[in-house]
């Protein structure tokens, strides 16, 4: 009998895996909060606001009714922007299978969440909300794995890594298909940290990628000595929140989504770095709170932006460098403009300081 599954967030990632599934002949339900986006998935098969182009199976049955979509699931899959993931999860904690621990829980949302507390993890964020069952078995989905592509069929790798390895390999076995490869990890922290930090790194490498048409002194080169460089600043964090497994980071959590995020031209975050060196984008925002407070205003949302917040207060905790990281923090917060501050950067990332970064860090890029 087919599994069933419910997958809260209707963007572009969490349509993707509800076609993936469906194409398998899985029952999937799939949450929109927004109700033009329902009914366009239930009528024309079609997501054109946050998956063009893409014809989407007749199986697929969309709601605005989160509590209805998440009952009654043996899986549910949460694909809900990082801002709003914890004011959504609050609101199927009465649903009877999520408080007898009866669902099993994927989240592929990569960011940080915001607390009382300081930014968190969302994994642990989580289970601070849902019930003890859910502790330590819950399961994070991540890699190098834009909508587009996956829902057309290209070969594509994820990472399912949950402290339960039962679970990881029931969301594996759940997810794969032919061109879909899921590999499964203990390693929790490490992964999630790979998949918010990254967005960050994107940022830079967006402002970085625009300079290449305006300044003689910034090429190919220097995008992946940038590249090098915040791999590093990734894995200083991860192993600071507590990552178990070194080898995470140069897997494709770390090493292949990075680069993917970074140089795919349906990369949200570098998209939003090019747009604030060619398109002054920043100029209508007065700080980085009021960038996030009317994020809607870009049309898409680059959650490395969102991420970096949290990653400068994580950082600023725990007393570690993280120049590339810091960097965008000061532009987004306009704090300064981005010309003489990319510039300053770039002088930072001299080779000897890659050296102290990798003997630092224990792996290099």
């Amino acid at each position: 009998m087919s599994p069933t599954v419910g997958i809260l967030g209707a963007g572009g990632w969490g349509t993707a895996l509800a076609k993936v599934l469906a194409e398998k002949g899985v029952e999937v339900e799939l949450w929109s909060y927004e109700d033009p986006v329902a009914k366009e998935i239930n009528s024309s098969h079609t997501n054109t606001k946050y998956l063009p182009d893409v014809s989407l199976p007749e199986g697929i049955v969309a709601s605005t009714d989160i509590q209805a979509v998440a009952t009654g699931k043996e899986y549910l899959l949460v694909a809900i922007p990082s801002l709003f993931l914890l004011s959504s999860i609050k609101k199927i904690l009465t649903v009877p299978n999520i408080m007898e621990g009866q669902s099993l829980i994927g989240v592929v949302t990569k960011g940080f969440i915001s607390t009382p507390l300081g930014p968190r993890l969302i994994l642990s964020t989580l289970e601070d909300y849902l019930p003890g069952f859910y502790k330590g078995n819950l399961v994070y989905i991540s890699g190098p794995s834009h909508a587009e592509e996956v829902a057309r069929g290209k070969l594509t790798g994820l990472i399912s890594a949950s402290l339960n390895g039962k679970n990881s390999i029931r969301f594996r076995e759940l997810l794969s298909t032919s061109n879909l490869l899921v590999f499964s990890s203990f390693d929790v922290i490490g992964v999630q940290v790979c998949g918010a930090m990254k967005n960050v790194i994107a940022i830079a490498f967006g402002m970085l990628d625009a300079l290449k048409d305006l300044s003689n002194f910034v090429g190919d080169n220097t995008e992946s000595l940038l590249l090098a460089a915040g791999l590093n600043e990734i894995q200083t964090l991860g192993r600071a929140l507590g990552s178990t497994h070194p080898e995470t980071f140069t897997s494709i959590a770390g090493v292949g989504d990075l680069d993917v995020t970074c140089r795919s031209i349906y990369g949200r975050n570098r998209r939003f770095g090019r747009e604030i060196i060619l398109n002054g984008i920043l100029q209508k925002f007065q700080n980085l709170d009021d960038l996030l407070n009317r994020i809607h205003e870009l049309g898409y949302l680059p959650e490395g932006a969102v991420a970096c917040k949290s990653v400068m207060s994580l950082s600023f905790d725990r007393q570690l460098k993280l120049p590339i990281a810091e960097t965008v923090f000061r532009i987004l917060n306009r704090e300064q403009e981005p010309f003489p501050l990319i510039e300053n950067l770039l002088k930072t990332l001299t080779r000897s300081n890659l050296e102290g970064l990798w003997i630092s860090g224990g792996q290099g890029a």
